[in-house]
């Protein structure tokens, strides 16, 4: 079983789904955790959670648009609880008025794509800017970067943030291959549709019915499943594993379009045309 043995994780957007999953495995496997959110509220309830179960954890406040915040964030986790060894860079600016306005490319707002980028690129960037001096100074350490499948498709909508999370496996790479000889480590998760308690909530149950016929597992992800792979890249048992990427999304895409029509034409009987 993966261990943390007292290490300090921080992971941004915890407050829910992919994060608050990812703080509460961190905690019960013995790391140390920083809950870090734009919404207090909600990590210091999944803190009061984590220390519910015998973990160790505190929530902080902290907005990917700001770098002061960023700065401040690494700078009183460390003031707490002493030397960082990971950071799960899950957070995204996922506001459902940005995310709305977030389509097609001959009607983008260019605001909207800056604000975008502006988080989930620039904020991310930063993150591990602040943090890289701590892993530097402890020997090493690790960074997972939540990205997304969506940066390696094409769609009709969320052109800004599917641009936004491919940049972040650059930014994965450039982090690996400058500071892994130093001893940090760097990979990026890349979900799928995933069932967290948000993405449920803002979208049509008819998505979710077109998502699974596409998906090769029986089911979607919940937000354990992205959890599991982000703690297993920053654990020792990935250590020799950085700068790459982990899809976690079923299976989605890797076949070709219209699976699920396919496999309800055979089991109907039906032959595919040679």
């Amino acid at each position: 079983m993966i261990e943390f043995a007292g290490d300090v994780a921080i992971v941004t957007g915890a407050g829910g789904g992919i994060g608050a999953a990812s703080a509460q495995l961190l905690a019960a496997r013995g790391a140390r955790v920083v809950v870090a959110d734009i919404a207090l509220e909600a990590a210091e309830a999944v803190a009061h959670a984590i220390a519910g179960q015998g973990g160790d954890a505190i929530a902080l406040p902290f907005d990917l648009h700001d770098e002061t915040s960023i700065e401040r964030l690494i700078a009183r986790s460390h003031d707490h609880f002493g030397s960082i060894g990971i950071l799960h860079a899950n957070a995204a600016d996922l506001s459902p008025d940005l995310n709305g306005r977030d389509g097609a490319i001959a009607g983008m707002d260019a605001q909207v794509w800056d604000r975008i980028f502006g988080a989930n690129c620039k904020g991310t960037m930063l993150c591990s800017k602040y943090v890289l001096p701590h892993l530097l100074a402890a020997g090493g350490g690790a960074i997972v970067n939540t990205g997304s499948a969506l940066s390696l498709r094409g769609n009709l909508v969320q052109s800004a943030y599917s641009a936004s999370k491919l940049a972040l496996v650059q930014l994965t790479r450039s982090v690996a291959t400058q500071y892994g000889k130093d001893g940090v480590r760097c990979n990026a998760v890349l979900p799928g549709l995933t069932r967290s308690p948000a993405v449920v909530a803002a979208f049509h149950p008819a998505i979710f019915e077109l998502e699974l016929e596409e998906t090769l597992t029986p089911t979607l992800a919940e937000p354990v499943d992205i959890a599991n792979a982000a703690v297993f890249l920053a654990s020792s048992a990935a250590r020799m594993i950085t700068g790459q990427i982990l899809v976690v999304d079923g299976g989605e895409g890797a076949h070709v379009p219209g699976i699920g029509k396919v496999r309800e034409t055979l089991l109907h009987g039906q032959m595919i045309n040679s």
